[in-house]
């Protein structure tokens, strides 16, 4: 009975503005990065100072580079097949035909 009674008590003065629930705000600076495939060209955009790995589907890591600007075209030197891509955070498959 003690417990409901506090449990009332407790949601009437959050209700009044009396307690304030805990809110956690995350504020996310992060831009969209983009990865676009064109042929053999791979442009990678909002990525500057983010390092691109390219890994064959057997899982070797056949590329890396740093990019270096915020709008970076690639020409892939590559034999036809599908690869992932992973820049930063961000993971994506490619196929290069």
């Amino acid at each position: 009975m003690r417990k409901h009674i506090l449990g009332i008590i407790l949601s009437a003065a959050c209700l009044a503005g009396g307690v304030m629930p805990a809110v956690e705000i995350v504020e996310n600076d992060l831009q969209a990065v983009s990865i676009r495939l064109t042929g053999n060209e791979l442009r990678i955009t909002g990525a500057a100072g983010e390092m691109m790995q390219i890994y064959n589907v057997a899982g070797v890591r056949v590329m890396t580079v740093k990019i270096d600007s915020s709008d970076k075209t690639y020409n892939l030197n590559l034999p036809k097949g599908c690869y992932i891509v992973k820049v930063g955070k961000i993971v994506r498959k490619i196929s290069i035909g």
